[in-house]
């Protein structure tokens, strides 16, 4: 039941004998005690009160959820300190993700070092990829500090000189290699083809042909040693030399060391990462005692490297069965005549 006004003068309010005097119109906030206003049972029962739930105070952890209930915190706040704790960092964590080196190897001798070594850096030929110049290669001083964090400690120290010379030796050869498959590939499938047709021994008379001056040079953006993962290309070749030692006799033992390198390509103004594999082999020294080092150097096995790594070899073992340098230099039709 509501209340209703003609005009905008107010009028008397007439209420029954006995009833609470009421406010005028203009408060229309009825009497806290008619019964006619209270809703369900408290019109019923009046002079009964509703009992009030307590209120849970927040624990001074600051957790949300009262501890007084008695669901409790689902969280062990006795173990929350021992969670917060700073565990011990795993020597993965501690090296830089872009070489997987020590970010601050020392020039200073180690402890205990028997002999001293240098500390010049010798630059390399590969570009990086954050565009500010070329790879540095460690010093034999730094080389050796690694490897003792590594945990060789029976390095011997007399020949780190010459593991660092090895090691900026490969990896220029290395990436030549990659050079070789960028060349190729870098301007598309096509392109490569047209390159990989007349087989390895034409190819660079063929990227000479189809050099472009305005061509983005490829750069290292970041590599990966990865030793104790084989590759399975690594692997096939020691079932291979098994059973064929007589041609694959060199593959039985298997690769002393595995690189992952992630190289940025230019695919019409944007950058792609390109991941090659690397396995290093060793083979048997020379007369003259120098050691002698093979590099296996292509596209991981991706849907685009799978494609280039075909189109290069594919090409290349195709010339040669259909004798393709004989037939340039006497290209009689496939069928003659017979008259």
């Amino acid at each position: 039941m509501g209340w209703f006004w003609a005009d905008s003068t107010p009028t008397a309010v007439h209420v029954p004998m006995g009833h609470p005097p009421v406010s005028a119109p203009g408060g229309r906030e009825p009497p806290s005690g008619c019964p006619m206003h209270k809703k369900t049972l408290d019109a019923i029962n009046p002079t009964e009160t509703k009992p009030q739930k307590p209120v849970d105070i927040p624990a001074a952890s600051g957790c949300p959820v009262p501890h007084a209930a008695p669901s409790g915190c689902p969280v062990p706040h006795d173990a929350r300190a021992a969670v917060n704790e700073e565990k011990p960092k795993s020597l993965i964590s501690q090296l830089n993700p872009l070489n997987y080196m020590f970010p601050d190897l020392s020039q200073k001798p180690a402890n205990n070092q028997t002999q001293a070594l240098p500390t010049e850096r010798d630059p390399s030929s590969i570009p990086k990829g954050t565009g500010d110049g070329n790879w540095e290669y460690p010093s034999p001083q730094q080389m050796y500090n690694a490897l003792l964090r590594k945990g060789y400690t029976d390095t011997d120290i007399t020949a780190v000189e010459g593991m660092v010379h090895v090691h900026n030796h490969l990896n220029e050869g290395a990436w030549m290699e990659v050079l070789g498959w960028e060349n190729r590939f870098s301007r598309g499938l096509y392109n490569g083809w047209q390159i990989c047709k007349r087989g390895e021994d034409h190819a660079d008379e063929e990227m000479d042909r189809q050099w472009d001056a305005n061509e983005t040079q490829p750069t290292l953006v970041r590599f990966q040693g990865r030793p104790k993962d084989m590759t399975p290309k690594a692997a096939m070749l020691q079932v291979l030399g098994w059973i064929y030692p007589s041609k694959y006799g060199h593959s039985i033992d298997p690769p002393f060391d595995r690189h992952d390198w992630y190289v940025s390509r230019d695919i019409n103004g944007a950058q792609k990462q390109i991941r090659y594999v690397i396995d290093f082999y060793s083979g048997d020294p020379e007369p003259s005692g120098d050691p002698v080092f093979y590099l296996d150097v292509r596209p991981a096995m991706t849907p685009q490297g799978a494609a280039e790594r075909i189109i290069r070899w594919g090409s290349d073992v195709w010339w040669r069965a259909i004798g393709g340098d004989r037939r340039e230099q006497d290209p009689s039709p496939l069928f003659r005549s017979s008259s």
